[in-house]
């Protein structure tokens, strides 16, 4: 791994670690900034998930929203990109900081995503719920600029969707790709063992950059990196429970010292691991 991924990793780490604790908490207010992919697409980093904003001559299209808080400076973010209005947003997952905007931008966006997400949000009372759901794929077409969302398995929940550029060779993970150990949402449908197919499949297309759900930009090199390391990290977890370790012992003794953007987070070890070694043992 090249000096400057290990260096994109540790501070995707640094912004995944606060971030992640809990993703429906209010941060405290931060000041926004503006990364650039391509003269049409951005992204806006601080406060809740990185925020995609693609420039079209008939309209906006978002990437997720942050919490309710940022809405302002989203919408004056965007106002300092273009006149052009937010027309939709697609959400890569129900989580309060990816959705949180959602109220507020329903009043002039449509707002899409997948299925199980909307109905995560319906069961945790959010508000801003989605009014248009998709099941596996589906493409906003706006000002002859393709956006594609696609939702290939369980991961980081049960109804993740990866959002793909086709003009820009770019797809935004949304938290399926983070620095540091995943967090698997067990209780919405999170999956240690589907997740990896998700990332192989996005390896398989044309994609260079990568916009991951939280901190800097990254590069397919990267992303085949973490997947990597996700996957020596659950065989070694069956390897342990297979000699009759139990899932404390497991968590005692499972070292990831070795991996590259692969530091356990507090979500890691109390949410995650206990959960993957249930799926394993299934």
């Amino acid at each position: 791994m090249s000096k400057t991924s290990l260096i994109r990793f540790a501070l995707l780490a640094l912004a995944s670690a606060g971030l992640w604790v809990a993703v429906t908490q209010q941060p405290p207010a931060v000041e926004l900034t503006i990364d650039k992919v391509a003269d049409d697409l951005f992204i806006l980093v601080g406060g809740g998930g990185n925020v995609g904003v693609y420039i079209t001559g008939e309209g906006v299209i978002l990437i997720d929203d942050k919490f309710d808080q940022h809405v302002v400076q989203i919408v004056a973010k965007v106002r300092s990109l273009t006149e052009q209005p937010i027309r939709y947003v697609l959400n890569t997952h129900h989580h309060g900081d990816h959705t949180g905007g959602n109220q507020k931008l329903l009043q002039g966006a449509d707002i899409i995503a997948h299925e199980n997400a909307r109905a995560n949000m319906v069961r945790l009372s959010q508000p801003g719920v989605p009014r248009i759901t998709f099941a596996d794929r589906t493409s906003v077409v706006l000002g002859g600029k393709e956006v594609r969302a696609q939702h290939y398995s369980r991961g980081h929940t049960n109804g993740d969707a990866v959002i793909y550029f086709p003009a820009r060779k770019t797809v935004h993970m949304g938290d399926m790709f983070v620095a540091g150990a995943p967090y698997i949402d067990y209780s919405a449908g999170g999956s240690g063992l589907e997740w990896t197919g998700t990332l192989a499949a996005v390896l398989g297309m044309d994609v260079e950059t990568v916009i991951p759900g939280h901190g800097p930009l990254m590069k397919k090199d990267d992303l085949a990196q973490w997947k990597k390391s996700f996957e020596t990290a659950r065989n070694r977890i069956s390897d342990l429970r297979r000699q009759g370790k139990t899932k404390e012992e497991v968590a005692k003794l499972l070292n990831l010292d070795d991996l590259a953007g692969f530091k356990p987070s507090r979500n890691w070890s109390e949410r995650s691991l206990p959960g993957l070694f249930d799926e394993l043992s299934r």
